[in-house]
């Protein structure tokens, strides 16, 4: 994840703050398994589980639930968007390709 990843920052959700990821690299958005427990976010179960090996060293992850979380960066940036659940050690909330799409996103580099 450390090659396309574009910059780390923080967010808040549901009061507390996160350490959010915005990568190039990744697929998907994701959230991270304790984050959601911990805040007391709807856990659904996912419509399409998968497997992945790179959110923990060693170890195939099974991705069976997703969840909604609302987030906001700063003063002006809100959102609110589908993740999938997961165990990381990398950040709390990371923002894949999908994110930067739907919401048109540019940077130069």
């Amino acid at each position: 994840w450390l090659r396309n990843n574009i910059f780390h920052t923080k967010c808040t959700s549901n009061g507390k703050t996160c350490n959010v990821i915005i990568d190039g690299g990744s697929c998907e958005n994701v959230v991270l398994e304790t984050m959601v427990e911990k805040l007391g976010l709807k856990i659904e179960k996912h419509p399409r589980p998968y497997k992945i090996l790179w959110f923990r060293k060693g170890n195939e992850v099974k991705v069976d639930k997703c969840c909604l979380v609302q987030f906001s960066i700063g003063q002006k940036y809100h959102d609110e968007l589908l993740c999938d659940v997961v165990p990381m050690d990398a950040c709390h909330i990371l923002l894949g390709r999908l994110w930067q799409y739907d919401r048109r996103t540019k940077h130069d580099g």
